[in-house]
């Protein structure tokens, strides 16, 4: 058996500055997706992996990272005190062990490999995951879980999360060549960093989840920095590839980068939707504010169409509204805005 994967490093020292003013004074890893922070998403999935030690790479200003997974006696007491006891119990849960989590801190910007080897002594000589808290995955099982199972069937390695992306994109990100396939994992040939489309071997790639092996640290050392001084961590990859094993998933779930607006917005929406305590009115709201922004049927240059949806949300269903407006001919459209997590 390989040794197990007990830690996880979550590089956190990013300025965020594409959220600007939002991230002037906040850490854009606690900006929230409904109302939890991106970072106490990305824990949870670390956490339901198995993961027992929480490696924070920080910068200047993040202090309230450390202070979210820190007990907050006075709002502990004050829950308690007005009887608060769902909320209290939330925050209970959320809470890692105590000497769980060590934070420590990259200076300057110069990279994802060069966080990732500021963690070094804390990791020590085992092997370990890094989650890029930006990239939300969501799936009914956790894309770290299904990460370290493959781990374990490949007999360890060096296993990286991938997916699919449209080609004309590929120039834009780290990209993998697979071979060997097992159902939905693979044994790696090479790494690409960001390959021109006709140089590309294939549209996968890498997703901001890695498994990595303590060798990797001495790698990164040997990075020659790139442009701004950064040094990249697929370049450390692709040396370590020389002498041992990278594995790639093609993991089940959806992402949602939370480093882009438009990724972030998105996150939000799918997440709210699924809720049982927020999905109904949400689905409602969102449905009125599309029809009110020529949304999918154009509502708010109709009162047919108003009148459909004002009839949908006093509980008819869609067909039976649209008979009643008597304004389609043919096919009724669909309004359904559910969101579907990709396989």
């Amino acid at each position: 058996m390989p040794k197990p994967i007990r830690t996880a490093v979550f590089p956190v020292a990013g300025l965020g500055t594409r959220f600007l003013p939002a991230t002037k004074a906040m850490p854009k890893e606690m900006l929230t997706v409904v109302d939890r922070p991106l970072i106490q998403i990305v824990v949870d999935e670390a956490r339901e992996a198995g993961i027992e030690h929480l490696v924070f790479v920080t910068g200047r200003n993040k202090g309230v990272i450390e202070d979210h997974f820190d007990k907050q006696y006075e709002l502990e007491t004050t829950l308690g005190r007005r009887g608060k006891s769902i909320e209290l119990s939330l925050l209970e849960q959320d809470l890692p062990g105590a000497g769980q989590t060590s934070f420590t801190r990259q200076q300057e910007p110069l990279g994802l490999g060069h966080a990732v080897w500021c963690a070094r002594h804390l990791v020590g000589h085992e092997p370990f995951a890094v989650l890029l808290p930006d990239m939300i995955i969501k799936g009914e099982t956790g894309c770290l879980k299904q990460m370290i199972d493959v781990y374990n069937e490949r007999g360890g390695g060096n296993v990286i999360a991938v997916e699919e992306t449209p080609w004309d994109m590929v120039h834009r990100y780290g990209v993998v060549a697979p071979q060997d396939w097992q159902g939905n994992h693979f044994s790696i040939a090479a790494m690409v960093e960001k390959p021109k489309r006709e140089d590309a071997p294939s549209n996968l790639i890498i997703s901001g989840r890695y498994i990595l092996q303590p060798e990797i640290f001495d790698e990164i050392e040997k990075v020659t920095p790139g442009s701004g001084g950064e040094i990249q961590i697929t370049d450390a990859m692709i040396a370590l590839s020389k002498t041992q094993a990278f594995h790639g998933l093609k993991f089940n779930g959806t992402t949602y980068d939370c480093g882009d607006k438009i990724g972030f917005l998105s996150a939000n929406v799918a997440y709210a939707l699924e809720r049982e305590d927020l999905g109904p009115a949400f689905r409602a709201a969102l449905q009125e504010i599309i029809a009110k922004h020529n949304g999918f049927l154009s509502w708010n240059a109709n009162n047919d169409m108003s009148k459909i949806l004002n009839d949908i949300k006093a509980g008819a269903g869609l067909d039976d509204a649209v008979a009643e407006a008597d304004v389609f001919e043919g096919e009724v459209p669909a309004i359904d805005i559910s969101h579907k997590a990709a396989g």
